[in-house]
């Protein structure tokens, strides 16, 4: 049998790059499961939006045979007059691009994807497409672009590593189980860092009973609010105490001198956290879910929920720079729907959390008021497994 042929396109192409995490892992391979894997596939071209200082696209063309091209048209044609690769990774992170109001950078994912449908349409065949993180900053576009996989019958796998990393504890909530609350901490700028947050608690919530129903409405807060909401009960202490006890990265005086601490108990949290942001996400069932932004506090991203009258809690395991494995645990994802061509979880997960992102940020420039998004109603099932890497 041939082996797979796979084009990249990239917005940049340097070290640390996501593009450099994923097309590398391709070329070289990566370790997984205990051993060196090699993928039984080939970068055979690639698509570059921008070249800054330190760009590797040059290089990696000729260390590994393939050509970078000017256009992704050429790039999936590799040269020809007919479509010639067998899949397309779209690594539409990092590079310059302008923010908008909402303080979303406005990647052209959604235009790199919509020149690989044309070329689909025409040339009479399409090929499976991973998109790295978000789908679109708008909900608008990333609903068509899920809409052109369904309308052409190819495979969409989307979103970040944080679903599919190792989990401490490994846990994994059973499918169909009674999710009464979910909470989830997390670290970072946004619109970056809050997507992986969000994503991460909802490849966790989606096991509840009857799936996925869609989100009714949101919110976000930011400053003192966060704290008077914890102290009304708007969300978990509990849970919010359960998330914490799983950080691996408590910040002030365990920086200072070693000391363990109880962040939520000592009253540390408002004086590390200058700048807390609350997301509060209503889902249509009635499910209640919050995001806690704690820059200062924690460096980690943590989640909480009660299933089935029961604490459950675990962090999402991110290993260090310059390998960062867990980037590994995702391609082992994308490689498998390349084989199968069949994505192992739906991109309406990664759908629902680019909408509800968008939303957040929307209440949070409109004087954090509560917005009804219905427009969020995306229904869909969980993957019978949970699809995380285990030890």
């Amino acid at each position: 049998m041939s082996r797979k042929r796979i084009a990249v396109v990239a917005t940049i192409y340097r070290y640390l790059s996501h593009a450099q995490h994923f097309a590398d892992r391709f070329m070289v391979g990566y370790p997984y499961g205990g051993k060196w894997h090699h993928p039984d596939m080939d970068v055979v071209s690639l698509y570059v939006d921008q070249k800054p200082e330190g760009d590797q696209s040059a290089d990696r063309a000729r260390e590994f045979g393939f050509d970078v091209y000017p256009t992704i048209a050429e790039a999936l044609r590799c040269g020809t007059d007919k479509l010639s690769v067998d899949a397309v990774l779209i690594i539409g992170e990092h590079g310059e691009y302008p923010n908008n109001d909402k303080g979303q950078k406005l990647y052209p994912r959604y235009d790199f994807f919509k020149e690989c449908v044309q070329v689909f349409e025409e040339d009479g065949r399409a090929v499976p497409i991973y998109n790295d993180k978000h789908l679109s900053y708008s909900f608008d576009k990333a609903k068509e672009m899920v809409d052109d996989g369904h309308r052409l019958d190819f495979p969409i796998l989307a979103g970040s590593s944080l679903p599919v990393t190792w989990r401490l504890p490994d846990v994994e909530l059973e499918k169909g189980c009674e999710v009464s609350e979910a909470l989830m901490v997390g670290c970072g700028g946004s619109d970056p860092m809050d997507y992986h947050a969000l994503e991460a608690m909802q490849c966790m919530i989606e096991r509840r009973k009857g799936g996925e129903t869609g989100v009714k409405q949101v919110q976000m807060i930011e400053g003192d609010d966060v704290w008077k909401a914890l102290d009304e009960g708007r969300f978990s202490r509990r849970l919010l105490e359960a998330a914490l006890s799983r950080s691996d990265t408590p910040c002030g005086k365990t920086d200072e001198d070693g000391r363990t601490q109880d962040l939520l108990g000592n009253g540390e949290l408002p004086v590390l956290v200058e700048k807390p942001a609350a997301y509060f996400i209503e889902h249509n069932d009635g499910l209640k879910t919050t995001l806690l932004m704690l820059n200062g506090a924690i460096k980690d991203f943590c989640f909480a929920c009660e299933a089935d009258g029961e604490v459950v809690s675990t962090q999402f395991f991110l290993s260090p720079t310059p390998n960062v494995t867990y980037s590994a645990c995702l391609v082992a994802k994308i490689e498998e729907m390349i084989e199968t061509g069949a994505a192992p979880f739906p991109a309406e997960r990664t759908l629902i959390v680019s909408g509800a992102l968008e939303s957040c940020l929307t209440s949070k420039v409109e004087d954090h008021k509560t917005l009804e998004t219905p427009h969020l109603s995306v229904v869909y099932e969980a993957p019978d497994e949970s699809q995380h890497a285990r030890f």
